[in-house]
């Protein structure tokens, strides 16, 4: 038998109580808006400088914190070598292969790629990579809006544990963890709202993949 869906009041119940247990196993802040947004720079004069027409580039960012830093991103290119680029945004929740092993009801987050990546060279963006699965499923994903010329990934903080042989091209900072632990990406809304990793120490039977 199978459970009945949670109320609204439920699964917000759930999530305030997540954050608190969030709160009170956070270990520090890994990096700060000025991190963060250094890294940020850093990697888009990688992408330039690894980018023979970059003009191609299509910025497609992995809900939830890859699509504020795909942003940051596009403005850094038009900054740096005045681009227009597309930034799209790619869920990736129903093309993992642990859907079924996850044993929940997957939450699913919003898509929306404004034209077709044929002949472009999509750069993935996510906020923390680790397993692979997430940037294998978006790779998955991406193949239903065509054919790229080449496909390259960002992660803001790449914490180790791969279980797919899947490549970093660019990553903000490498920060060895635990299994169990978490990090966490947070954003404000705005676009130059402050945004920061911090270090979740997890229990012993936890831990998240991404």
């Amino acid at each position: 038998m199978t459970d009945p869906p949670k109320t609204a009041p439920a699964r917000a119940g759930e999530r305030a109580h997540e954050a608190a247990h969030e709160a009170a196993h956070e270990a520090g802040v890994l990096l700060d808006d000025l991190g963060i947004r250094r890294a940020l720079v850093r990697i888009s004069h990688e992408i330039l400088e690894r980018t023979e027409d970059p003009g191609a580039l299509y910025l497609v960012g992995i809900p939830n914190g890859g699509v504020p830093l795909a942003r940051q991103i596009a403005r850094n290119l038009n900054e740096i070598a005045d681009l227009e680029l597309p930034i799209g945004v790619l869920d990736t929740t129903l093309y993992r292969d642990d859907l079924v092993a996850r044993g929940s009801r997957p939450r699913l987050r919003k898509t929306e790629m404004p034209s077709a990546v044929d002949d472009r060279v999509v750069v993935l963006v996510d906020d923390v990579a680790s397993t692979g699965r997430t940037i294998r499923a978006a790779m998955d994903a991406l193949m239903d809006f065509g054919r790229p010329r080449a496909v390259q990934v960002v992660a803001l903080v790449d914490r180790g544990h791969r279980e797919l042989p899947i490549r970093i091209d660019y990553v903000g900072k490498n920060i060895p963890t635990g299994r169990s632990d978490r990090v966490k990406f947070r954003a404000e809304d705005a676009s130059d709202g402050a945004m920061e990793v911090v270090l979740v120490r997890g229990d012993a039977d936890g831990g998240a993949t991404s």
